[in-house]
Formats: C-alpha cells, structure tokens, sequence
C-alpha cells in the first residue's frame, strides 16, 4: 500500500479512535490478547522463516534471541496486553483546573497524540507492546518493522487487525509498511501532516537516522550502554550476582550492562571470582591495565569499548579510585539508559543517584529492571533517553499530551 495511502487512513481511523469508551477499548485489548495466543502457533511458523534467515545472515546469537518468538514469549505478550488494559485510562484526565480573579476556570487534560509512528529492528514483540499502549490512548500507530522480522510482525499485525474487525473496530488503529526498503523508511520520516510523533527503536545508526532525517517530532529511545560501578563497600556475593544477571540474561537488550567499573579496593577479591563466572557464560572480557592480570582469559580494552554498546558476550572491566571517577566515568560514556551502583555506603549511594545522568539509576540492583512490564507499565513503547516530554521506560502518560480547557461566562479581555 503507498504510503499517503497509510497516512490518510490513520488519520481517517483518529477521531474514530478518540471515540471509543474506556470499556470498548478494554474489551478490545483482551480481545487482542486471546487471539494471539490462539494463533501461536501460526506466528511462530512466520517467525521460523525470520530466524531462519537470520542464522543464513549471520546474525549475531544476541541479536537472534531478541528476534526469537517461542508459545512463552508469545504468552508475554499477550499478558503484557491484559495488564495494559487493566491499567488506568489517561485519555481525558483533568490535571489541573484552577480559577482566574475573572472568574475563568483554566484546567488542563491529558488527550492522544493521534498518529504515532514506530520505526524498529528486529523486535517482534515491540509489535503488540506499540499496538497496546497506543490503543489504550487511543492513538492510531503505523508500524515501520525491521525486515529482519517482517514475516513475525506481518503475522502479529494480521492476527490483531483481525481481532478489530470482528470487534466492530476500524482495522487501522495499526498499520504496518511491509516495504523494506530505505528510500520507504525515510519517506515515512517525513510524513509531516500524517504522522504526529515518530519513535524510533533500534541501535545506534537507525536513531541517528530517524533524528538527522525526520521532518516529524522525534522521541528518542536511546541505546544503553549501561554500567555498573562496583564500590568498594559492596557486597562482593551480590555484585557478581547482579552483574551476571544484568549481562547474561539477555545480551541483545538494551538494558543489558555493557560496562563494569571496579573499586581499586575489591579488585584483587572480586575480579578472579568474577572472571570465572563470565567465563561460563562465554563473555569475552576486555579489561584495562590493572584488572588485566586478575582476570584470566580477558583481553586488554581499548577507548572504543568504553563507549560501545556490545548487545553481545561482550564486556568491558575499568578499574577506577572511587566513586568520582566512577560518575565522571560514566557520565563521559554512557547513553543516559540505566546506571547501577553495588555499595553498602549510604552516602556513595546518594551521591551517585544524584550526579549520574541517566533515565533510570539504580542502588543494588539489575540494569535489566529497566522496561515497562516492570515499572508496572504492562508494557513499554521504548525507553527514552532524551529529556523533553518523556524519560525512561515510556508508558501510557508518554504518549498523551495535554491542551487547555477554559470555562468562562462571558469574559472579554480588557
């Protein structure tokens, strides 16, 4: 379908989706949720043609595990979808009203953005996450996936315009653009009068590309390349526990830690403890000139791995002296994501909440918190690291706005 075609019917589908109870959209989302589980098996057959290709491509196995979609992940994203519809509605909330000395009254409500654009990569599951919440703001969304994923999205859309049509529901509250190639996706940018709000979710180079390119206004979901400082009052047990989870559980994430600083102090007791128990994971270690020697099989770290974003077994270990260099540290490398720190000293705890630039910064515990499921969002449209209008991960409020309401009885301006 052309292109102008997609953006006219959205914008055709936004007052219809503005209109819809809290209790249709509801009805809807669950309906949503049954049918993607019902038709499991179908999707993961489209999704096995994506991993498929993938493996001919040489994907990376991090980079496959996020493309993956088995029965359990699909049921994630079918109960991502009910939690959603059992969260509060935004649409039409009165934040604020208060009362001029002309008797005016001026209040301020949450409505839809209306079109929201999402530009990913080969994240599936991103497909009923993005369908979720901006259903439930009632926003209509136009989806741009990665052509790594194209049969898995091509299968989810299918299945939830589906469920619209037979709800009584236009079938455009989601669209997807199957066309894969890059003159399409930067047409899409520049859908300025159709689209109101892109958001790109991806690595690197696709943001760059969405925010240098797009004539629409741009929420960035940023990269993580995330650290975490191990201090040198920490309980070392619980820091390699931490850092195993927060690196290894998933690789290919973005709130996968990425970069390790260690407290001079506990190098010598936990680096060898903490190679070890990378090495099982199969993580390559790139390391500095003080952890090299604690930490068999690493490899000397160059500047460049202080700034990467691996989304692979691949980590990167820096000694420093303290809980300032470990800041200055990370505020010159990181991506504003997710920033941990593992110490039992209150005030190195309080210090680093308040001077790490981040969207999200966490005292003992795992980077891998950072996502919309967990913050009770029921699911995430990204996570933002920008800091206008919306920060972290990226829930229901993050894709309202707001306009004024005024009551008056007749006022006229002097």
């Amino acid at each position: 379908m052309d292109l102008m075609e997609i953006g006219r019917r959205a914008q055709a589908a936004k007052p219809l989706m503005q209109k819809l109870s809290i209790n249709d959209k509801n009805r809807i989302l669950l309906a949503c949720a049954a049918d993607l589980q019902k038709h499991a098996d179908t999707i993961i057959e489209a999704n096995a043609i994506d991993m498929e290709n993938g493996r001919n491509n040489g994907m990376p196995a991090g980079l496959l595990d996020r493309l993956l979609l088995t029965k359990e992940r699909i049921d994630g994203m079918a109960e991502g979808i009910r939690q959603v519809a059992a969260l509060a509605d935004p649409i039409g909330e009165v934040i604020s009203m208060n009362k001029r000395p002309n008797g005016l009254l001026i209040g301020k409500k949450r409505v839809p953005l209306g079109v929201v654009g999402i530009i990913y990569e080969a994240r599936p599951n991103v497909t009923a996450d993005a369908f979720a919440l901006c259903f439930k703001t009632s926003n209509a969304v136009i989806l741009k996936g990665g052509s790594d994923a194209l049969q898995s999205t091509m299968a989810i859309v299918q299945v939830i315009r589906s469920t619209l049509k037979e709800q009584g529901c236009t079938e455009d509250a989601i669209q997807l653009i199957t066309a894969t190639d890059r003159e399409t996706t930067t047409r899409f940018m520049q859908m300025k009068g159709y689209v109101d709000c892109l958001i790109p979710r991806g690595g690197a180079g696709l943001i760059r590309a969405v925010v240098e390119n797009s004539t629409v206004p741009v929420i960035e979901t940023g990269t993580g390349n995330c650290h975490i400082f191990v201090d040198a009052s920490a309980d070392l047990d619980m820091a390699v526990e931490i850092i195993i989870n927060a690196k290894t559980q998933r690789v290919g994430v973005c709130n996968a830690c990425e970069s390790i600083l260690v407290h001079e102090k506990v190098k010598d007791a936990l680096l060898p403890v903490l190679a070890k128990r990378l090495k099982e994971h199969s993580v390559e270690m790139r390391a500095d000139e003080a952890a090299l020697p604690l930490m068999e099989g690493a490899v000397p770290a160059v500047e460049e791995d202080w700034a990467t974003e691996y989304l692979d077994y691949i980590v990167a270990i820096k000694t420093v002296s303290g809980v300032d260099e470990a800041i200055a540290h990370i505020n010159r490398y990181n991506t504003g994501h997710s920033e941990a720190i593992i110490t039992n000293d209150y005030n190195n705890s309080q210090k680093f909440l308040e001077e790490v630039d981040a969207a999200a910064v966490y005292v003992n515990a795992s980077t891998r918190f950072s996502d919309g499921f967990e913050f009770g969002f029921g699911a995430e449209i990204g996570i933002s690291t920008q800091k206008l209008h919306a920060r972290g991960p990226m829930g229901l409020e993050a894709l309202t706005t707001t306009k004024y309401i005024i009551y008056g009885n007749g006022q006229v301006r002097p």
